[in-house]
């Protein structure tokens, strides 16, 4: 990483925007799915953005500007059952932005943008470390990433603390902030429903460790086109879900 720095710098004098996006998966009961491998996704996923921030921090802060951006994905505020050390990475990541924005918050021409993009067409899930026996599949709605792509070019040019890629993200995130318990345990049964419905496949590693040779890809081919309108069926039915449960939990306090 410092490296890397030091040869952005060499080449144009200085570093205007900073982007940290790596990101691994491994899917599987927690106790049986290696602890190498939990380490090492916490390694990728959070340890891989607190080295480049480290590196380049002092970079930015000699300038007094620059922008930092994180994708966290909405996995930093929902956590995912069978993917512990995924959510534990996650949620890490948040967190280390938040006190790192506090940190910097003295210097107003340094930026700390996060943005939190719900499940993407991207070949990651294909990629991932695989311990469930079954084969993965993001759930629906599946995101264009173009979409993710076009909200890091608009946080570049007016830098904002907090992003939300699709609005599925948000209402994920205000499940969780509303019915923290029943988001959890819905969230536990909807994966346990996948996996006995979900076909065999061969346990791996994925590219945990090392890369892979397949689904080099953009997309991920798993899902809608991704634009703003083409979600909304999902959202309304989300939306009732919610309305109705709220109603059901009202009613049983009476």
């Amino acid at each position: 990483m410092i490296r890397l720095v030091n040869e952005a710098v060499d080449w144009q004098d200085r570093i205007d925007v900073w982007v940290n996006n790596a990101g691994v998966l491994a899917a599987g009961d927690f106790d049986k799915t290696p602890m190498a491998v939990h380490e090492q996704v916490i390694k990728t996923n959070l340890l891989g953005y607190m080295n480049g921030a480290h590196a380049v921090l002092p970079i930015i802060k000699e300038q007094e500007w620059g922008t930092l951006i994180n994708i966290i994905s909405i996995g930093g505020y929902l956590p995912v059952p069978y993917g512990a050390g995924y959510t534990a990475a996650k949620f890490g990541l948040r967190g280390w932005s938040e006190a790192l924005k506090a940190e910097l918050s003295a210097w107003p021409e340094i930026y700390v943008c996060d943005l939190f993009p719900a499940f993407l067409d991207t070949p990651g899930i294909s990629h991932a470390g695989n311990y469930t026996g079954k084969v993965l599949k993001p759930g629906p709605p599946v995101y264009d990433p173009a979409r993710l792509a076009q909200a890091m070019v608009k946080v570049t040019a007016s830098p904002a603390s907090n992003n939300y890629v699709g609005s599925i993200s948000r209402l994920f995130k205000l499940s969780h902030t509303l019915f923290p318990g029943l988001t959890v345990k819905a969230a536990g049964t909807v994966m346990r429903r996948y996996f006995g419905s979900a076909g065999p496949i061969t346990m791996t590693d994925g590219n945990v460790f090392t890369t892979v040779d397949y689904g080099m890809s953009t997309h991920g081919r798993f899902g809608l086109a991704g634009k703003p309108k083409a979600h909304r069926k999902y959202i309304a039915a989300a939306l009732l879900a919610g309305l109705a449960l709220g109603t059901a939990i009202i009613g049983s306090r009476r």
